[in-house]
């Protein structure tokens, strides 16, 4: 919940001005809602994807306060971000209503980005794999091999969210690992192989490099360093000289 319309405009003109040459990294941000028609418009014709931070699963209706994927397609979004540790922390988002709405973001040929990941308190007594099986598979209960292809996957430990603890790049690829086991389960190598893992927690420019180098970390899902023009570009600039 950050940035006005002029702040996000002069971010996101910054950043098509700085990313204008990066090819081989895909680049999504995803501002509130506010600014999405704006930067629609800011970045037409920029290699820079526009993405919503959450979506309601019905259409249309007497929804006060939501927003559908027919506003975010209309609004010139290609991905939405689906339970974010936060909407899971503070909004009772549960993997019932995760799964609802990747199913309601497929249907607007949205790219959904399944947020995963478990809190510190699962993590010290060792609950983080029983914590992602259940988050994975009811995420994606129902969902085709088809459309599986059509998804990312962010594991976010959620210990090292705004904190400034950061999961070695070790205990990252341990997770992706494991979340991509989980795939293989339900759809095959092929098509687990294909499927991108994200890393999200504290992701800054001075371990970029390192996460990236993981064999299952396959890009990052940027917080507090995404807000600042300098330090966002730094990340993407390495990250794609790490995937080339």
């Amino acid at each position: 919940m950050y940035k006005t319309l002029k702040d996000g405009q002069e971010l996101a003109v910054a950043l098509r001005r700085e990313l204008f040459q990066i090819e081989d990294t895909e680049v999504v941000i995803c501002p509130p809602f506010t600014l999405l028609g704006y930067l629609a418009d800011a970045l037409e014709t920029s290699n820079i994807l526009l993405g919503g931070q959450d979506l309601y699963w019905q259409d249309e209706g007497a929804f006060t306060g939501e927003v559908s994927g027919k506003m975010l397609k209309d609004a010139g979004c290609k991905f939405v971000i689906i339970g974010h540790s936060e909407r899971r922390q503070f909004f009772n988002e549960t993997n019932e209503t995760v799964n609802k709405k990747v199913k309601a973001a497929l249907s607007y040929d949205l790219t959904p980005i399944m947020c995963v990941g478990e809190m510190l308190a699962e993590r010290e007594k060792g609950l983080t794999f029983k914590v992602l099986e259940d988050h994975v598979l009811n995420g994606l209960k129902d969902i085709t091999a088809e459309e599986a292809q059509k998804l990312i996957i962010a594991y976010e430990p959620v210990w090292a969210i705004g904190t400034g603890k950061t999961a070695t790049p070790e205990q990252a690829q341990e997770a992706h690992k494991y979340i991509r086991d989980l795939l293989v389960r339900l759809y095959g190598v092929d098509i687990a192989q294909s499927i991108r893992i994200q890393y999200g927690g504290s992701v800054k420019p001075e371990n970029i490099v390192d996460l990236m180098k993981k064999a299952d970390v396959d890009g990052a899902l940027v917080g507090g360093a995404s807000l600042k023009v300098e330090s966002f570009v730094d990340i993407v600039k390495k990250a794609n000289e790490v995937t080339k």
